[in-house]
């Protein structure tokens, strides 16, 4: 018998896994139905949207002629973009920091880097709002993009730890052999951080990355505590349409940040697909 024949399930594998099978395609019905139906109301020709007249393009061309819809998403996109590149450094580094080295206070560095991801974040907006406007009142001359200093600060406040987590576990596998090798061949500190742990890193840091970027994207209650009265962000935008009700046009607005967010979550893993294949080949 071949080893396809014996690996193919029997009817007792089958009637054992349908039970799982049934929950798992429940579960993910819970979880994206709505958002389908948003998807698919955000194409609705009626002002109410709990009717479909018919199939329009409309609301969308009004998503795209409103200035401040646009300028609304060019700032959670330029948020997002600088909230990645500091949260990745500073979650690598604090990654290697806290799987190399030994140190007093290790045990403290580590609960408290797991703060940010447990800590609601109505705390965290509140306790920004405190930081920004009472102990640390942001000075209006600081070379940020836009004015989101403190947005961005804010951000990276509680995504670096999730990006510090993920490259973490990633450095967990790692052979410190490979590290010993390249020293012994005459390597430096650097020369060995560059070229063989952070190959080793990567998909770690792509994952990260990604993470960041949507989190930072996607986030509304932090953004709405440290947002200054000139500047506004897609979702804070997307609640103050949804103050005075749910139509169609909000609708189109939420699936264009659903669509760019999938969009971009599946460009990460198609990146970190493609490193682990560069890996694997010979």
């Amino acid at each position: 018998m071949s080893r396809v024949a014996r690996e193919k399930p029997g009817p007792l594998e089958y009637h054992r896994r349908w039970p799982l099978q049934l929950i798992v395609g429940a579960t993910f019905f819970f979880l994206y139905f709505p958002l389908i139906i948003l998807m698919v109301f955000s194409f609705n020709d009626s002002r109410r949207n709990i009717v479909w007249q018919g199939f329009t393009f409309d609301y969308y061309e009004k998503v795209f002629k409103n200035a401040e819809l646009i300028e609304a998403f060019g700032n959670s996109l330029t948020i997002a973009f600088f909230c990645t590149i500091i949260s990745v450094i500073l979650g690598a580094l604090t990654a290697v920091m806290l799987w190399r080295f030994r140190f007093p206070g290790k045990t403290a560095v580590e609960g408290a880097m797991a703060l940010p991801i447990v800590v609601p974040e109505i705390c965290m907006g509140v306790a920004m709002l405190v930081f920004f406007a009472k102990i640390m009142p942001w000075p209006s001359g600081m070379p940020w993009p836009l004015n989101l200093g403190a947005i961005i600060i804010a951000h990276v406040s509680f995504a670096f730890p999730f990006v510090a987590t993920v490259v973490r576990a990633r450095l967990a596998s790692f052979n410190r052999e490979l590290e010993e090798a390249a020293k012994d061949l005459g390597a430096s500190e650097w020369r060995t951080f560059w070229d063989v742990l952070v190959p080793h890193m990567q998909p770690g840091l792509i994952a990260g990355a990604l993470l960041a970027f949507t989190l930072s994207l996607d986030d509304f209650v932090i953004t709405f505590f440290t947002a200054g009265p000139d500047t506004i962000t897609f979702p804070v935008k997307v609640y103050s349409m949804l103050r005075f009700s749910v139509t169609p046009e909000v609708n189109a607005a939420s699936t264009i940040l659903i669509v760019v967010t999938v969009a971009l979550t599946a460009i990460g893993l198609h990146l970190q697909n493609q490193s682990e294949n560069k890996k694997l080949k010979p």
